[in-house]
């Protein structure tokens, strides 16, 4: 079973010398960091991408550095430590253990940004897929419906002339998903589809629901 994170840094702390404890407070300010990793990316989403050049590397790197620095000055786990804390630390040894967060912090970042790459891939190749798939009829849910200079019909004998030369499949199948969803919000049944006579105008393409009493025109 792993050790808490405050017993780990403890254990480090309990085993410092005259300089181990510098090492000591690296190892601190990395574990620091990884346990920062929500908190860093919150503050990457919020201000990362309109901060230029190395701000981006160093979101954190000075919070956590301190927060440790605060940490070590009060631990009774470290009295070799506590007794160095009024001597000046080598300005060397802060400039590589800030490099190192540095390299971290990035490392988190771009594991990140590589996530939002495949996500948005794979949510380019599912739309490719949606739009490639033919529209299904909503009044049969048989055949696929075509659409030709805005005219809509389909093989159960529904046909919708032209309300609108832009028409397409792809406007049609947002229409009917829309409409679907603002439904599916209030009434958990699903809907039905009809074409309207068209007597007095043209036909139009309803959705209605039984259950909730509630209907909307489509096209």
């Amino acid at each position: 079973m792993a050790e808490p994170a405050g017993s780990q840094r403890r254990s480090l702390y309990k085993q410092v010398g005259s300089a181990s404890w510098k090492e000591a407070f690296r190892q601190g300010c990395l574990e620091r960091m990884r346990n920062s990793r929500d908190r860093l990316l919150n503050s990457y989403r919020q201000i990362g991408s309109s901060m230029p050049g190395r701000g981006q590397n160093a979101l954190l790197v000075q919070e956590v550095m301190e927060e440790e620095w605060k940490s070590l000055q009060s631990s009774e786990y470290c009295p070799e430590a506590l007794a160095q804390l009024s001597l000046p630390m080598d300005l060397a040894v802060l400039e590589e253990i800030q490099q190192e967060l540095i390299d971290q912090e990035q490392s988190i970042i771009s594991e990140y940004e590589k996530s939002l790459q495949f996500d948005e891939q794979y949510l380019s190749i599912m739309l490719a897929e949606w739009e490639a798939k033919p529209l299904i009829c909503p009044v049969c849910t048989k055949y696929n419906l075509r659409i030709t200079n805005g005219v809509v019909v389909c093989q159960c004998g529904l046909y919708i002339p032209s309300h609108s030369p832009e028409l397409s499949e792809q406007k049609l199948r947002t229409y009917l998903e829309d409409s679907v969803n603002d439904h599916s919000t209030h009434c958990p049944h699903t809907p039905e589809f009809s074409v309207t006579d068209g007597t007095e105008e043209k036909p139009s393409l309803l959705m209605y629901c039984l259950v909730c009493d509630t209907w909307a025109v489509i096209l």
